[in-house]
């Protein structure tokens, strides 16, 4: 009862609110108060409530009258904190908590309750409570279980009593402290004797055995510990010893709080001097503590006795953590705070720990970086002068009214500005250059005007002025925006892309401009040519005038924050390019005009060469010097020169960030002579294919005159047909800008392809190469993945190889046995499968390696067939070795046989045994075998000892003993009388004796019954092998359990770093950033049937079936069981719900594939423990390999936790508790199932100030809690709402302080993770010290398997995609190109390096919604190396529907056009080398502009003959000369279609597919996506990736789009898929279909039909796949039922109205409206306005083809067509006049619209019929205006909100309108028409889901409708 008050509130997470309002009591800190946070007593007070109703809860059965004391003090509690019931929900609380004590007191028998007893029940209850609980045994029984544990196998009844001790304990804890303070409230100078002497010692006693439930996350510093070992460690003793009080530190206060488990230390001191958060401080000293303690464990472990951690250790991190500030300091030349003091041990460790505690409470200012080095610079001032002092005081810096906080002195005013700038961005709709980021806030702390800021901060500084909004004065407004950008600012324009990579365009089009000349010119380099190539010199300077008049538009309002060197160096760049542009075009003219002269000595010509000669030699000197890291070292040590100073200033622009951007020298030939060969065949193939065929063309067609135009010129006389040759020249110029990418895919993947067989990858590529290689795994296991073991070395020296291979197994075989017993685990294999998959320990006297049962099975069989086949010894033996596993087969059952028989048997038993053993190797010896044995009679010995294992295997009974005798006694008989036929004479003596015993009844009466487990397993392995008659060639039979098991013994062949043990490893954390994601799915979910009556379950049935079996035999059900009966069992209902979400894109998933680290780790340690030869809970030595148990090894476990944490980021948690989401309880669970789990949070907290309410959020870490919920661990406050930029980054930066260790590996939530994947984690941490390069790695890339590929069909190809991406991709990338960025997860991050500056992502409003990119871009500006490795995967899910796919390209492709904007890439482009440039452009904003490039190309081909064909040019040039199809156009269009088709971005797929797959699976991968028209989504892709880069680069309003990660199989309705591809497909599809028409009716073409197929194939390959590819892939797509329903959905949104709050989903109108939103700014309209011009010309060009006008080409005709048009539109308006306004005429509206209709139509047939107009001329002209009026339309929809000032808004509404269902309506038809052949139906059902189908899926019975849910 009373937990269900307590219960109420609490689950809605009313605690971190209801008791707001005290607030207003709580009094002001002083100066000596600043160790307390605001709000601390308070809210620990709150939560002390908490604790104390569980306890009444707990105590209720056992007595009422206690609960009833606990409750009323929990009322008192809540009583005090807010005594007028303010705060919200406190009054609710109240009643709820006193109608449950009132009801105690109605219960109760009797009369009045005496309270003034209550103090002596409560020390009575405790008595009895400790005695009914027997809390003197409880602990001591638990640590005897714990110790013994790992043998004894009660795991279930450890975990028990541990939570039995922990609630008991918790209980009494409540009570203990109920009864002090009663005591204290009835007499409190009395209050120490009501309670006795003894009960007070209990009650000490007690308190300090609660342990763990004082909250800690890993290592429990502030809490008394028994049972965790992890602060035993010497290491973690060092690192804890490090942090106490050191010799001339002040002194604390004495009232300053210290726990009682430890003593004061450095972080006290700088908890009480600068006010920092407890929560922070608790944080950070476990973080310093466990970066100490992990880097000591690198040099050794320190003494155990009296352990220190080692100089050299805190040098490392100390040196590690300031390296940012030390290298910041440098560069501003300013003095290192120490630098005017010594520095010893202690006061680096002081220093870090500053450091850290800054940064743990800066919130968003982390993400400034130089911020924090500014703030931690003068900080360290602050704290060197307070050093002086003998008793601390606190610093002057962080005094507040109300006592010190350094948060609100020092970080909230910055909070304030960032955050008042993010306001004003409004919602990511504001242009970049209006508000300052994160980016303009730290760079501001990149010039030496930071120091004006002073200490403390001045409020009036210009950088901490707020904003001013846009509705003040324009003119303050305008120079206070202007004034706050600093260094950069994103000016959306295209031109970035020029401003950026200037010498890729300027090289380009200088090699152009010089091919071009030289094809003029005829391929021949004499005197004239050269005098034309060296016009490229004007050209290079006038390109860079250009490039240097971009910096100054671009810097355009930062010249006021930017540092006057830089805003100089632009204008000196400027006036400098002028000049010599000037200069050098005066001097070529000259030149030339001397150069003609007949008496000219061409001393000018001569000047010009020599002066681009000396030009183009200093900067090939410089970029030769550039090469040299020497060189650069140099440079860096001399930075002080003011020489040196200056020519870094004219050469490149000089920031904080992107200096030493150089590699290795040998790097770069590498990645140089990639380029070369890259550049060579784009140039061969630009000159031969593409430029030198034009010229024959374009002289002809210059020299043309007189062309007659069908149309009234206006440009194109007198200019030698300009516009023709440009449209001949137009598509082949773009395709010379994009194909330099073509050539990078194909030789990018044949180095990859080349790289990857270097590395050993695809060596197992197939079950069969498993079983063939299976014995040398153990050896390369070893080798790899195991520490170096000194007795190992020595087996190799001494050349024992036998021994050693044997080692190497026993110590091989726990891991892969580990690893079988996960895939059984997670359902991947069947028990039988599991048996047949697991290894021998290989720890016994058998003298072989014993090798699992599913390499050996059937192998008797087969050679017990082939020794009865065999005639000699020699061929029986030559054939059995034949095969490996066979011959292992033979000698194991061999020596098995005897071990088994020696062991049971008796004396003469024994003996018998021993001489058969004995003639066997004499016969082999002697080769008599044939004769001394009977070998045809083998199978009756087989089939007696296959008797006789059969029954010792079983547990041993008086009857199975008997039987035992008996089969024992049969198989001598047979051995005697069949089987043996040697001389027996030779060994009289022990033959009698046997014979004898066998006579007398003795032989084999005293058997022994095996009860050793090692000699049981040899028994039961040996039946297996005898009965085992069906060969394990294919087992494991599941799909994934072979890929995973290939993967994974490939990986032990690759070269990876020497591992070292997990004490000595790298320590790491994994990082998952949660929104609201489905965590696990709910019953309610995996139940629920979608349109066509499918489940979610019912479809991962089909999807994976055999996984389904093996779910219901692990449960113990039969495989034909209902979900039902699983559904109504508590236990079988949550293993099925965690069953489906393993196998969806849940949380849930990704959290068990994380914690497969915690448990490699533990199993590593535990067995390294056992190997070195310690003895752990009594092992003994020789059970070295032994893994039972090893899961709750103290030593093991703590080991782990110190090396491996997992924190989940689920930002909106404490929301979600308090609504009661499902996904807060099923995160809860996620806490209680996985101990090691930590949840990091928001908690948003409503408080009353000054009458008002006001919110504080704080930034929480919650662990699993013993009652199943969740634990507070650290709470710290935030300066406010966290959320300022994008969601995700801003998400990860508030947890990221709660991360621990060297390392973090990003994992995103819709990820999986394996055991033997797990395992190999210490190898990729070793790369952090491997050599990758001048520079140590900073982020590790790691391979990713893309697990969602089975799905469908669009899966697959997107699997496939992304495949090649991480692998083949991102191999070449790393090395050789060296640009290899982070593309998200699951990289692996240095911690360290990365949190020191700015973190692992960037969040600035849009401009960084591609935000895990940036943390690429920021860890290569700042000296980081970024590297790959394949020998470790993870996996990762992937969009499988068409639209969840366009959403996630849009996104990314949005991201990649706002990364065009952005100075990183503006610093990337222009610091990096010209090679290594061409590689970071062509593999990131370079592919998309190639992407969009491609669709261009199109457009421009198409327009072109559109123009040709209109203007009537095409067909009279063409008649005169053949010079409008040629070779150069083929190739253009050739290339444009293989690329738009996917063939190039195939090309790496292909050859990864050969890698990894072999030569004959790719062929028919690679076919079956052809099939299955992987053509066509490609196309279609490509239009997504157009549309979306483009529009973001133009307008903007590139977001997060949610795609969600389910199932797809619904179908999609025609109107959702409308509403998504309209403006991105469907318009442009449209719109070149129109041109293609246009092309067909009034082009000319020599070739006939067949020459406009094969010319325009690729564009209308393009239009259909844009238009219908989205109904294509749609399941039911040509359904009839399905399409009529479509159409009836489609029509009733599209008229439906809109209004105020209806969706875009719901209204037509409403849709629009948002479609139009991005075009927000001024020349965002113009560019509009410009494109959409072109649609102009149809118009223009139609009506002069109009039989009605005949060959008149006057303008009157053009203007007679715009009076038609009209004279349409006043038609179009009378139809839809507004009903609104004609309700009172109704009847008159109706005749009017009646009357214009039948005029309409009469006019026409007149004029048909009367004059020259043709109904051709009708249609001709309904060509004419459709694009007309889309134009206008486009027009319109640009200038919004002038049309809206003049009425026509609704007008142009209702045109848009009509085009929608224009467009629909023609979209949908052929849909309709297909939907009326069932076959069609059938076959895109086949067609989509054929991975399914193979994988078991009867899809065709789910989308036909059919319910075989039955039984659910």
């Amino acid at each position: 009862m009373v937990y269900l008050v307590y219960a109420f509130f609490e689950e809605i997470n009313l605690y971190t609110w209801i008791f707001g309002s005290a607030t207003i009591s709580n009094p002001p800190r002083t100066a000596g108060q600043g160790y307390k946070c605001l709000m601390w007593g308070i809210y620990g007070s709150v939560w002390d409530i908490d604790p104390i109703l569980r306890a009444a809860d707990e105590i209720q059965d056992d007595d009422p009258n206690i609960s009833r004391i606990l409750c009323e003090y929990a009322y008192t509690l809540a009583q005090n904190l807010d005594p007028n019931s303010e705060g919200r929900g406190v009054l609710q609380f109240k009643t709820g908590l006193m109608s449950v004590i009132k009801q105690k007191l109605a219960k109760r028998e009797g009369g009045s309750i005496d309270r003034s007893r209550d103090i002596a029940r409560l020390q009575e209850f405790y008595k009895l409570y400790r005695e009914k609980n027997d809390v003197d045994k409880l602990r001591e029984e638990e640590m005897e279980m714990r110790e013994s544990g790992t043998f004894s196998g009660n795991f279930q009844e450890l975990e028990r009593k541990t939570v039995k001790r922990k609630r008991v304990f918790a209980t009494l804890k409540v009570i203990g402290t109920v009864l002090e303070q009663l005591a204290k409230e009835v007499s409190p100078e009395e209050a120490q004797g009501l309670i006795s002497e003894e009960l007070k010692r209990m009650m000490e006693s007690d308190a300090a055995m609660t342990e763990d439930l004082i909250a800690y996350n890993i290592i429990p510093l502030d809490a008394p510990v028994v049972t965790n070992v992890i602060t035993s460690f010497p290491e973690v003793r060092a690192a804890v010893s490090s942090l106490k009080y050191f010799r001339g530190l002040p002194k604390l206060p004495a009232n300053f709080p210290i726990p009682a488990t430890r003593s004061a230390d450095m972080l006290d001191f700088l908890h009480y001097v600068f006010g920092f958060q407890k929560g922070n401080v608790a944080n950070q000293r476990e973080n310093i503590v466990n970066l100490l303690s992990n880097e000591q464990t690198r040099l050794g472990p320190p003494d155990e006795h009296e352990p220190k951690l080692d100089e050299t250790a805190v040098e490392r991190v100390f040196l590690k953590s300031l390296d940012n500030y030390i290298k910041w300091c440098t560069y501003l030349n300013i003095p290192l705070m120490w630098s005017n003091s010594g520095i010893n041990k202690e006061k680096k460790i002081l220093f870090l720990s500053l450091y850290f505690l800054i940064w743990g409470e800066a919130a968003n200012v982390r993400f400034l970086p130089e911020c924090l080095c500014y703030i931690f610079h003068r900080m360290g001032d602050e704290l060197c002068e307070l050093l002086s002092e003998q008793i601390a005081k606190p610093a002057t810096s962080c005094v507040a009214e109300n006592g010190v906080s350094f948060l609100e002195q020092v970080i909230t005013p910055l909070y304030e500005v960032i955050a008042a700038e993010a306001d004003n961005n409004e919602n990511g709709k504001a242009p970049h250059s209006s508000w300052r980021n994160y980016d303009d806030f730290n760079e501001y702390f990149w010039s030496q005007s930071c120091l004006k800021l002073g200490w403390p901060f001045d409020p009036n500084s210009s950088f901490l002025l707020k904003p001013t909004r846009k509705s003040n004065n324009i003119l303050n407004a305008s120079i206070t925006k202007r004034r706050g950008k600093t260094s950069f600012v994103e000016h959306r324009t295209f031109f970035h892309l020029y401003h950026s990579f200037d010498r890729l365009w300027i090289f380009l089009f200088m090699m152009f401009q010089g091919l071009t000349i030289i094809a003029f010119n005829n391929g021949k380099l004499n005197d004239k040519t050269i005098r034309e190539v060296l016009s490229l010199g004007p050209t290079f300077f006038v390109m860079k005038l250009f490039q240097s008049a971009l910096d100054i538009v671009v810097m355009y309002g930062a010249y006021s924050t930017t540092k006057t060197l830089a805003v100089s160096r632009i204008f000196v760049r400027f006036i400098w390019f002028t000049f010599a542009t000037i200069f050098i075009c005066f001097l070529y003219v000259k030149g030339l005009q001397e150069k003609t002269s007949s008496n000219s000595e061409s001393i000018i010509y001569k000047i010009y060469i020599i002066v681009l000669c000396i030009y183009a030699g200093s900067h090939l000197f410089w970029s030769s010097l550039a090469r040299l890291p020497a060189c650069h070292r140099l440079f860096n040590r001399c930075d002080n020169s003011p020489v040196v100073r200056l020519i870094k200033w004219i050469h490149q622009e000089h920031y904080y960030v992107g200096r030493g951007m150089y590699e290795a020298t040998t790097d770069y030939i590498l990645y140089m002579l990639f380029w070369l060969v890259v550049l060579g065949g784009k140039f061969s193939f630009a000159y031969f294919l593409q430029i030198r065929p034009l010229v024959k063309p374009t002289r002809q067609i210059i020299k043309i005159e007189d062309v007659r135009y069908s149309w009234h010129d206006f440009v194109s006389k007198n200019n030698h047909n300009a516009l023709t040759v440009a449209s001949l020249w137009a598509p082949v110029v773009c395709i010379y800008l994009l194909d330099i990418h073509i050539f990078y895919t194909i030789i990018s993947a044949v180095v990859g392809f080349l790289l990857g067989a270097r590395d050993r990858l695809g060596e197992i590529r197939s079950l069969s190469s498993v079983h063939k290689n299976f014995e040398r795994f153990p050896a390369e296991f070893m080798d790899n993945l195991h520490i170096p073991l000194s007795s190992r070395s020595s087996l190799k020296v001494t050349g024992q190889i036998l021994v050693k291979d044997k080692f190497d197994a026993a110590r091989f075989s726990p891991f892969w046995n580990e690893i079988v017993k996960n895939l059984r685990e997670e359902d991947y294999i069947t028990n039988l499968e599991m048996e047949l998959l697991q290894m021998p320990k290989n720890t016994g006297t058998v003298p072989m390696v014993q090798w699992p049962l599913f390499l050996l099975a059937s192998k008797l069989f087969l050679a017990k067939d082939i020794a009865g086949e065999s005639d000699t010894q020699d061929e029986l033996w030559d054939r059995i070795s034949r095969d490996d596993y066979m011959q292992y087969a033979v000698e194991e059952c061999f020596y098995t046989i005897k071990l088994i028989l020696t062991s049971i048997f008796d004396k003469e038993g024994n003996e018998w045994v021993e001489r058969i053993y004995d003639d066997i190797k004499a016969s082999i010896v002697q080769r008599t075998i044939h004769f001394d044995f009977q070998l045809k009679k083998l199978s009756l010995v087989m089939q007696k000892v296959t008797a006789l294992t059969g029954i010792l295997k079983e547990g041993g009974s008086p009857e199975l003993e008997i039987g035992a005798v008996n089969a024992a006694l049969d198989l001598y008989d047979v051995v005697q009388l069949d089987f043996f036929s040697g001389n027996m004479r030779q060994n009289y003596t022990t033959w009698n004796n046997v014979i004898k015993a066998r006579k007398e009844g003795r032989l084999f009466s005293k058997l022994k019954w095996p009860k050793d487990p090692e000699l049981r397993s040899q028994i039961k392995r040996l039946h297996s092998l005898l009965t085992i008659k069906d060969s394990a060639v294919n087992v494991p039979r599941n799909l994934e359990a072979r890929r995973r098991l290939e993967f994974f013994t490939n990986s032990l062949f690759m070269s990876m770093p020497k591992t070292r043990p997990v004490r000595e490893m790298l320590s790491f954390c994994v990082f998952t950033p949660y929104y609201s994601e489905t965590v696990i799915y709910s019953m309610r979910e995996l139940l629920k049937k979608n349109e066509d009556g499918i489940s979610i379950l019912f479809y991962l049935q089909k999807i994976y079936p055999d996984e389904w079996k093996n779910f219901l035999a692990r449960l113990g059900h039969d495989e034909n069981t209902p979900e039902s009966v699983l559904i109504e069992n508590e236990e079988d209902n949550l293993e099925l719900r965690f069953w489906a979400s393993y196998r969806g894109q849940t949380l849930s998933r990704t959290v068990r594939g994380m914690m497969y680290y915690r448990k490699a780790l533990m199993l590593q340690a535990y067995l390294e423990k056992m190997t070195v030869g310690g003895v752990e809970a009594a092992v003994p030595p020789n059970e070295a390999t032994e893994t039972k148990g090893f899961e709750f090894s103290p030593e093991a476990r703590a080991q782990a936790d110190l090396k491996f944490t997992y924190v989940v980021t689920c930002q909106i948690y404490g929301k979600q508790k308090e609504e009661q989401k499902p996904e807060a309880a099923d995160i809860a669970l996620l806490l209680q199932k996985n101990e090691a789990l930590r949840v990091a949070f928001i908690d948003e907290v409503e408080t009353l100030t000054g009458g008002k309410v006001q919110k504080e959020f704080y930034s929480k870490l919650v662990k699993g809690d013993i009652n199943g919920k969740d634990k507070e661990v650290y709470s710290i406050k935030l300066p406010g709402n966290p959320k300022l930029g994008e969601g995700k980054p801003e998400n990860q930066n508030h947890a990221i302080v709660f991360t621990r260790g060297n390392a973090v590996q990003t994992i995103d939530m819709n990820q999986d993770n394996y055991f033997e994947e797990a395992l190999k984690m210490r190898n990729l941490l070793e790369e952090f010290h491997e050599n990758h390069g001048i520079r140590l790695a900073t982020i590790l890339g790691v391979r990713e398997h893309v697990f969602t590929g089975s799905v469908s069909s669009l899966a697959s190809f997107m699997s496939n995609q992304e495949t090649s991406f991480v692998t083949l991709g991102q191999r070449v990338l790393a090395s050789p190109l060296k640009v290899r960025m982070h593309y998200g997860h699951p990289d692996v991050f240095d911690r360290v390096f990365h949190i020191t500056r700015g973190g692992i992502s960037k969040a600035s409003r849009v401009i960084n919604i591609s935000e895990d990119i940036y943390a690429g871009f920021n860890s290569t500006l700042r000296q980081g190396n970024i590297t790959h490795h394949e020998y470790i995967q993870v996996g990762k899910g992937r969009d499988v529907g068409l639209n969840q796919i366009a959403l996630f390209e849009g996104k990314v492709a949005g991201g990649n056009g706002e990364q065009v904007l952005s100075r990183d890439i503006y610093r990337l482009g222009q610091l990096f080398d010209f090679f290594r440039m061409l590689s970071f452009y062509f593999t990131t904003v370079g592919f998309y502009f190639c992407t969009m490039l491609t669709v261009i190309t199109v457009y421009i081909f198409l327009y072109g003959k559109t123009y040709l064909a209109l203007s009537g040019v095409g067909e009279d040039i063409q008649s005169r000369s053949e010079v409008l199809e040629n070779t150069a156009l083929n190739a253009a269009l050739n290339t444009q279609f293989l690329f738009q088709i996917g063939v190039f971005t195939a090309i790496p797929m292909v050859l990864g597919f050969i890698l990894e797959q072999g030569f004959l699976r790719a062929v028919v991968s690679f076919i079956t996506m052809q099939f299955q028209l992987c053509t066509v989504f490609f196309t279609f892709s490509l239009g997504t990736r157009t549309h979306y880069f483009g529009r973001t680069i133009l307008h903007g309003g590139a977001k997060y789009h949610a795609t969600g990660r389910g199932f797809v199989v619904r179908h999609i309705k025609f109107s959702e898929n409308y509403r998504l591809y309209s403006r991105s497909h469907f318009v442009k599809g449209m719109e070149v279909v129109l041109l293609l028409v246009v092309y067909i009716a009034y082009g000319y073409n020599s070739s006939g039909l067949i020459g406009y197929i094969l010319l325009s194939v690729s564009s209308w390959f393009m239009a259909i796949s844009w238009l219908f590819a989205p109904y294509l892939f749609n399941p039911s797509g040509f359904e009839w039922q399905k399409t009529v329903e479509d159409f009836r959905d489609w029509t009733n949104w599209l008229f439906y109205r809109g209004g105020i709050g209806v969706k875009g989903e719901e209204s037509w109108e409403a849709w629009w409206d948002e479609e139009l939103s991005h075009i927000r700014t001024f020349g965002g309209r113009v560019m509009e306005t410009i494109l959409s011009l072109r649609f102009f010309i149809f118009q223009y060009g139609v009506v002069y083809k109009l039989d009605v006008q005949d060959t008149n080409t006057s303008l009157s005709v053009y203007g007679f067509s715009w009076l038609v048009l009209v004279g349409l539109t006043i038609l179009f308006k009378i139809f839809t006049f507004s009903q609104k306004i004609s309700v009172n005429f109704q009847l008159i509206l109706r005749f009017v619209q009646g009357v214009a209709f039948m005029l309409a139509i009469a006019g026409i047939s007149v004029a048909i019929a009367l004059s020259s107009l043709t109904v051709t001329d009708v249609f001709a002209s309904i060509l004419a205006f459709v694009p007309t009026g889309w134009g206008l339309l486009s027009i319109c929809v640009a200038w919004k909100p002038v049309l809206k000032k003049i009425g026509l808004w609704k007008s142009v509404r209702s045109l848009a309108r009509l085009y929608d269902a224009g467009m629909g309506m023609l979209i949908f038809v052929p849909i309709a028409l297909c939907s009326w052949f069932p076959f069609i139906s059938t076959f895109q059902t086949r067609l989509m889901f054929n991975q399914a189908f193979s994988r078991g899926l009867e899809i065709s019975l789910i989308l036909a409708g059919n319910n075989p849910n039955s039984g659910i």
